[in-house]
């Protein structure tokens, strides 16, 4: 876990002195001797510890907030402090055997009085125990175990279970007996299925093979067919699909597929290493070539209408992998089954807006709406508004909707968590004040090529964020701020000038913004440059 340099200054202060109480001047004199810096850049930098050590404000275990008077260090002293424990803890991985095959497979979470088996079919290639080494994937699969007895496994092939001859592959039938076999191992008479992209088309052949054994179907960025043809007119050709192969047997061992897949992520370079590791580890090039090969063949149109349990399809609206058509036209073929689009562009449900999916999955499960707790978190908000310039243009609704494309791109990232708002306004929050700048200037470019105006706003600050909204005093701020705009102007208060210094991101003082309500006087400047250089 790294510490930044002022949170860390701010931290050590505090614990050198335990239990006292240290007023906001002293710690400002100590950590910012000769630079002049508001009470606000101090707030931000405590709610970054409690962040990084997470020390919620309600009951703290490291810091206690006198109100209006300071801080004081309430954490034992006696051992040197570190990172927190990993929340996510790899479960033990066992065997089913399917046959002649070892089917691994790890389950997480206890049944009980009002918990569900649910089976979680991962598409394409797999790794179980490379699952919980990314946080985003583990803390989706924790999720899951929270209202269900979890259950996990890699398709024979693949990951930790026992490869298979390359001339040899298995059909979707035998795979749909290694479900059988997992569950049978575990003691589990009925499951709920999840399918994730092609796990979706065996998770819908075991449904309607073995309704007796299904509790409840799930797919999420699933298909009925692969390839493009005149009645499915979606997904690859022959000829796209071919150059994707060849792509896997010259690339395998870097990040092959992730631009469709997570491209909110494609350029994270974390991301990439891992997405590097998890296809290596569960695949050889070989192996992925024929595996891709084989699941390029499946088509289960036929089978939709056989499907006699409760389904939910969820789909993300700009899915790069797999279209939603796609996922709207399974639903429409399966009997009595729910449709639920979602926005967002990426493919793999634990990449960028994960808690909108499973908050479906939980309502239609268990019949209750995951409540979000709205405990305050240090958020960068970006408020900005858009006018079309007089003149000449295409028509506007294309416009707006090129914009819009564009703004949900940018948001995601940069990590962003936008509000859904009209064409002609954008709330959204950040967990990076430089990311957010960097996003604003980036829309604002885009908006002015297509004869748009944009009036950006940034603050830094507290705030509650759920699934779909965020709220607080630092919203309203960064709403006032964008309201002293002028066209093509991005403005950010001075709490978020201090937090960026390094980063490259030049400013030119513009003025004051009143109290009106906000507390303190904010300074306000213009964002000149975002060039890191």
């Amino acid at each position: 876990m790294e510490i930044p340099p002022n949170a860390f200054a701010v931290l050590q202060y505090l614990a050198e002195r335990p239990g006292i109480l240290v007023s906001k001047d002293d710690l400002l004199s100590a950590v910012w001797p000769d630079v002049h810096v508001s009470s606000d850049v101090l707030k931000v930098t405590i709610a970054e510890i409690r962040k990084l050590l997470d020390d919620p404000s309600r009951e703290p275990r490291y810091i206690e907030t006198a109100h209006r008077r300071g801080y004081r260090f309430v954490g034992r002293t006696d051992r040197t402090l570190s990172a927190p424990a990993p929340e996510h803890v790899t479960p033990p991985t066992r065997y089913a055997r399917s046959g002649d095959v070892n089917i691994a497979y790890q389950v997480v979470g206890e049944g009980g009085e009002g918990k569900v088996d649910l089976v979680f079919v991962m598409g394409w290639v797999s790794h179980l125990d490379h699952y919980w080494t990314e946080p985003t994937f583990a803390k989706f699969l924790t999720r899951l175990s929270r209202f269900s007895r979890l259950i996990l496994f890699d398709k024979r092939g693949s990951g930790l279970s026992d490869p298979v001859p390359l001339d040899g592959l298995p059909t979707l039938e035998q795979r749909v007996d290694d479900v059988r076999a997992v569950m049978d191992a575990v003691g589990s008479k009925q499951a709920a299925l999840v399918g994730v992209s092609e796990g979706g088309a065996m998770a819908t052949l075991f449904a309607a093979t073995h309704p007796e054994r299904t509790a409840a179907l799930i797919m999420i960025g699933a298909y009925a067919k692969r390839l493009r043809d005149a009645s499915y007119p979606w997904g690859p050709t022959v000829g796209e699909r071919e150059e994707f192969l060849q792509q896997i047997a010259s690339e395998w061992g870097g990040p092959v597929g992730l631009e469709e897949r997570a491209p909110s992520m494609a350029g994270n370079p974390e991301f990439r290493r891992w997405w590097s590791a998890y296809l290596r580890t569960s695949a050889s090039p070989g192996a992925a070539v024929a595996l891709t090969r084989m699941a390029s063949e499946a088509d289960v149109r036929t089978v939709l209408p056989a499907i006699r349990v409760p389904t939910l399809v969820v789909h993300r609206t700009g899915d790069r992998c797999l279209r939603v058509e796609e996922g709207r036209y399974m639903a429409e073929r399966i009997p009595g089954a729910r449709f639920v689009e979602l926005p967002g562009i990426d493919h793999l449900p634990f990449v960028g807006d994960q808690d909108s999916i499973l908050d479906e999955i939980e309502e239609f499960l268990t019949g209750i709406r995951h409540t979000h707790h709205a405990e305050p978190v240090l958020a960068t908000i970006l408020s900005a508004n858009f006018q079309l310039i007089p003149g000449d243009h295409q028509p506007a609704s294309r416009l707006w909707q090129r914009l819009r494309d564009h703004i949900d791109r940018e948001v995601e990232w940069a990590r962003g968590r936008e509000c859904k708002q009209g064409n002609h306004d954008l709330l959204a929050s950040f967990d990076g004040p430089a990311r957010a700048i960097r996003c604003a200037s980036a829309i604002a470019h885009h908006a002015r090529r297509l004869g748009i105006h944009t009036r950006a706003g940034l603050h830094i600050g507290e705030c509650e964020i759920t699934s779909n909204c965020v709220r607080g005093a630092a919203v309203d701020t960064a709403r006032k701020i964008a309201q002293q705009c002028e066209p093509l102007e991005i403005l950010v208060s001075s709490t978020i000038r201090d937090l960026v210094a390094g980063s490259g991101i030049r400013f030119q003082q513009k003025g004051m913004l009143e109290g009106d309500g906000l507390g303190a006087t904010l300074q306000l400047l213009t964002v000149e440059s975002t060039s890191p250089n």
